[in-house]
């Protein structure tokens, strides 16, 4: 039966033939069968191929458009937290597609270890550490002292024992973070003084909300965390993105842990990771919406937008910026700028794709118009 599937590697993807073989064995299939259904595959795998010279481009541009005329206009809100919402529909199918660096609203599923994802107290633990921490959090009050020149910092004592913080430790934290001060230690407060003789009130002021922001401890960019029972496991919800940081904490289940911000996992986990983040997230929002497109649309979208090693949009500095040809560059947006920098460099447009032949009215290199057909007449005979 191993010798059969090998004979097919050639015709059938890996991916489809693990499955059938799979299948095969649920089902108990004799071999005479197994040979019938992989024959079926094939087939059915030749007629699924996309014939040569079809406008893959065209189709799949309107594979989206089409859907997305359907799509909803809204964010999604967690359930039992109101502040905790994520971009959905239309919006956020644009935001993918422009490959922006920043999400409106960058969300974190943060998967842990078998070992800690079962317990619910050692999972709240786990997330109250990943939340970012800020100087204002573990403070009750805020003090300007204009005669002494200097902030105080009334710091909430039960806050400090709940992050396991001592005074000194956020005193080096404000000496690290902050530059030209000193933080002198007193009771229950920290005061924070400039090293600069004469600071302007202003000044002062700046130094006090610039205090308050200060990283206490947690993740950067983490602002509120929901921990949540999925199936058998619980699994923390993040406002905020930090993957790289996140990977490093030891109970984090890394291979699951995942991001909506497909520029920060193309940062840390490379391009083909970025790549397969575009292909999920389009199928997540298309999902979502009830709607169906053939995921090799997806895939080519995803491809056009990785290929050249870096993350670019569908917009004029992106994909269309890569275009060869001045006049499908010209025809998308901003068209002066294009043609005055194919003039002075003297570009040559080699006519090659669809807009281009459109706007020169030929016939365009596409189905029909891709060979080149040439009548063979038959010679006169003279009656």
């Amino acid at each position: 039966m191993a010798d059969l599937f090998e004979q097919y590697e050639v015709f059938i993807p890996k991916p489809v033939l693990d499955r059938a073989k799979t299948l095969t064995k649920q089902y108990k299939l004799s071999e005479k069968d197994t040979k019938s259904v992989l024959d079926k595959i094939k087939t059915t795998y030749e007629d699924m191929k996309i014939a040569p010279g079809e406008a893959i481009g065209i189709v799949t541009a309107e594979s989206f458009g089409e859907p997305g005329t359907q799509m909803i206009l809204r964010s999604f809100h967690f359930a039992g937290a109101s502040e905790m919402k994520v971009t959905m529909g239309l919006p956020r199918l644009i935001e993918i597609f422009d490959a922006r660096k920043n999400p409106s609203t960058p969300v974190m599923e943060v998967y842990l270890q078998k070992k800690y994802s079962q317990s619910p107290t050692q999972v709240k633990e786990i997330a109250a550490r990943i939340k970012e921490t800020k100087l204002e959090e573990v403070a009750s009050e805020f003090l300007l002292n204009i005669i002494e020149n200097n902030v105080e910092v009334k710091l909430a004592r039960k806050k400090m024992t709940e992050f396991n913080l001592s005074s000194k430790d956020i005193a080096d934290i404000i000496v690290a973070n902050l530059k030209n001060v000193t933080v002198d230690q007193d009771r229950d407060s920290l005061i924070i003084k400039s090293t600069i003789k004469e600071i302007k009130l202003s000044e002062l002021y700046k130094l006090k909300e610039k205090s308050k922001e200060i990283h206490i401890s947690g993740v950067k960019g983490i602002a509120r965390v929901l921990p949540m029972k999925v199936e058998e496991e619980y699994i923390i919800y993040c406002v905020g993105s930090n993957l790289k940081d996140m990977l490093e904490i030891e109970e984090i289940d890394a291979a699951r842990t995942r991001t909506n911000d497909v520029a920060e996992i193309g940062d840390v986990l490379g391009v083909e990771a970025a790549r397969q983040a575009i292909v999920d997230e389009i199928l997540k929002v298309i999902g979502e919406q009830g709607l169906n497109i053939d995921i090799r649309h997806i895939m080519l979208l995803a491809d056009a937008m990785t290929a050249t090693g870096e993350i670019k949009g569908v917009t004029r500095s992106g994909i269309t910026q890569e275009k060869e040809s001045v006049l499908a560059k010209a025809s998308f947006e901003t068209p002066i700028p294009h043609l005055v920098d194919a003039s002075l460099t003297g570009e040559v447009d080699q006519l090659s794709s669809v807009i281009e032949n459109v706007m020169l009215n030929q016939p365009v290199p596409l189905g029909t118009g891709l060979p080149g057909l040439m009548a063979k007449m038959k010679p006169k005979v003279e009656k």
